[in-house]
C-alpha cells in the first residue's frame, strides 16, 4: 500500500473566517426551531384536520347521573370593547353530541356566571383532566343538589346552543369573556350519557405556519451560507494541496475518489473517550453543511439532466463538505486515528486526513436518473452493514442500538488503546479501507461521478500505488 505523510509545516496560508462561521451557526440554530415549528404545523394542517379546517377529537362516551356535564370555566380574555378583542376572529369551537339512547340532547355555551346560577339549584358534574390517548377524564360534583325547575331550552342567556334528537352540533366563534359549555338532556332531567366530540379551528394557523416556515428557512439558509463562506478559505476556490507544499492526492484508474488518513505515531489512551464531545461544534456545523449538500445535489441533478455537467462551484463545495466530514470522523467516530483537533474549513490543510474527488468534465444524463438509487443498491446494502445502526427491542419497550462494523471496530480500537496503549496497524488500515469504500459510494450516489465504485476493500492510510494520475 502507498503511504501518506502530512507536511510538517502546519501553518496554512489559507485560513477560514471565524466570525461569519460563528454568526452563521448562531443564526441557523435560531432558525431551526422556527423551521421545525412551521413544518410541524403544516403537517398537522395537512393530515390531522378535516376538510372544513377543524381539528376534532373522535367521539367518546361521557356519562353522569346528574342533570348536566359541564366544562371547566374557560377564560378568553378581557371583554373590554376598547381593546379591539371582539373584532378579532381568532378561533371557532365546535361541539357534537349524540345521546346514547337516541333521545333529544342539548348543547350550550354561555357566560360562566349565568351557567353557574342556572345549575346551582341542582347537582351536575364538571369534566376536567380530559385526555384522548388513552381516553380518560375526571368528574367533580358541583351544585347544591336536587333537580332543575326549568329546561335549558327555556333560558335566554345561551351564547350558542343546539338541541334535538340524533347528533347535535354547536359551532361558536370565540368571544372575549369567561364561558362554560354544558351537555344535558333537552328537558333538563338527570342521567346524561352522550357520545361527545370537540373540535376547533384557528383561522390564523395557516399564516403562522407559513410565517414560521419561511422565517426559519431563511435563517437556516442564511446561516448555512455564512457557514460556507466562513469555512471557505480566502483565495482561489481551486487552490490545491500544492499551496501547502504537499503532493497532490493520487487517484486510481477505477475510482475518482481519493481518501487518505495517517495515524499519529502516539495516541492518548483516554482522549478517544471524549472526542465525540469535543467534536460537537463540528457536528453542529456539519448538520448545516449536509443540508447545503442535499440542496446542492438536487440542483446538480437538474443541471446534469439538462447540460450533462456538474457545475464546478457546486462540485467543489460538496467535495469540501465530504472532506470536512471525513476529517471529523477520522478524529472522533470512525477511526480515532489522530489527537489533533480538526480545522474548521472546507479546503485542503495539512491535517492527517484528507479527501478529494476528481472533477468530471461530462456526466451521463441517463445515468443520473437511476444511479443514486437503483444502480447503487448493492453498495447501499453493503454500507448498511458497514456503517449502519441497528436497533433491537421487545414489546416491553426495551431497545438497544448497535453500530455497524465501522462503529464496532472503532470501539475495539479504542478499548485496545485504553488498556494496552497500542492501536494495531492492521486494524487501522482496515478502518480506513472501510471508510474509503463508504466515501466512494457517497460520491457516486451524490452524482459526482459516473464511475461505478469497485467492490473492493483498499486498506491502508493512502490509496494503492496503482494509479493513473492525481486529482488535480
Amino acid at each position: 500500500m502507498g503511504t501518506y505523510t502530512p507536511h510538517p509545516d502546519r501553518t496554512s496560508s489559507r485560513r477560514s473566517r471565524p466570525v461569519p462561521l460563528v454568526i452563521g451557526i448562531l443564526v441557523a440554530l435560531a432558525g431551526f426551531p422556527l423551521l421545525l415549528g412551521g413544518l410541524g404545523l403544516g403537517w398537522a394542517m395537512a393530515t390531522q384536520r378535516a376538510d372544513d379546517g377543524f381539528f376534532s377529537t373522535p367521539p367518546e362516551q361521557l356519562t353522569t347521573e346528574t342533570v348536566a356535564l359541564s366544562s371547566e370555566v374557560v377564560d378568553f380574555g378581557d371583554p373590554d370593547p376598547d381593546d379591539g378583542w371582539a373584532d378579532r376572529d381568532l378561533a371557532t369551537v365546535r361541539l357534537s353530541a349524540r345521546s346514547a339512547d337516541a333521545s333529544a340532547v342539548f348543547i350550550g355555551i354561555a357566560p360562566s356566571t349565568d351557567v353557574a346560577d342556572y345549575l346551582d339549584g341542582a347537582s351536575y358534574d364538571e369534566v376536567s383532566d380530559l385526555r384522548t390517548d388513552p381516553f380518560d377524564y375526571s368528574l367533580t360534583r358541583r351544585g347544591t343538589g336536587g333537580d332543575l325547575s326549568e329546561a335549558p331550552t327555556d333560558q335566554g342567556f345561551w351564547t350558542a346552543q343546539s338541541s334535538g334528537p340524533d347528533t347535535q352540533t354547536l359551532t361558536w366563534d370565540v368571544e372575549p369573556g369567561t364561558y362554560t359549555a354544558v351537555v344535558m338532556n333537552v328537558d333538563g332531567s338527570p342521567g346524561v350519557t352522550v357520545d361527545l366530540s370537540a373540535g376547533g379551528r384557528l383561522d390564523w394557523l395557516a399564516p403562522l405556519a407559513w410565517g414560521l416556515g419561511l422565517l426559519g428557512g431563511a435563517l437556516v439558509l442564511g446561516g448555512a451560507l455564512l457557514v460556507v463562506y466562513g469555512a471557505s478559505a480566502p483565495g482561489p476556490r481551486d487552490a490545491r494541496r500544492s499551496a501547502l507544499g504537499q503532493p497532490p492526492l493520487a487517484v486510481r484508474s477505477d475510482t475518482p475518489v481519493a481518501l487518505v488518513g495517517a495515524k499519529d505515531p502516539q495516541l492518548n489512551r483516554v482522549l478517544w473517550l471524549v472526542k465525540w464531545f469535543l467534536a460537537i461544534p463540528h457536528f453542529v456545523v456539519l448538520a448545516l453543511l449536509w443540508l447545503v449538500f442535499l440542496v446542492l445535489t438536487v440542483v446538480a441533478f437538474l443541471a446534469i439532466l439538462v447540460t450533462g455537467r456538474y457545475p464546478r462551484g457546486l462540485f467543489d463545495l460538496n467535495v469540501g463538505i465530504l472532506r470536512w466530514s471525513w476529517r471529523v470522523q477520522f478524529y472522533a467516530t470512525a477511526a480515532i486515528g489522530t489527537d489533533r483537533y480538526p480545522p474548521f474549513t472546507l479546503g485542503h490543510t495539512d491535517y492527517p486526513a484528507d479527501l478529494d474527488v476528481a472533477y468530471p468534465e461530462r456526466l451521463s444524463r441517463g445515468l443520473v436518473l437511476v444511479k443514486s438509487w437503483l444502480l447503487a443498491l448493492p453498495h447501499l446494502i453493503v454500507l448498511s452493514v458497514l456503517a449502519g445502526t441497528w436497533q433491537f427491542g421487545d414489546a416491553d419497550g426495551f431497545h438497544v442500538a448497535v453500530g455497524g462494523l465501522v462503529g464496532a471496530l472503532t470501539l475495539a480500537a479504542g478499548l485496545l488503546l485504553l488498556f494496552t496503549g497500542r492501536y494495531p496497524a492492521p486494524l487501522f488500515d482496515l478502518l480506513v479501507g472501510l471508510n474509503r469504500w463508504v466515501y466512494r459510494v457517497i460520491a457516486y450516489v451524490a452524482l459526482m461521478t459516473d464511475t461505478y465504485p469497485p467492490f473492493r476493500l483498499d486498506q491502508g492510510p493512502a490509496e494503492s500505488p496503482a494509479v493513473v494520475g492525481d486529482v488535480d
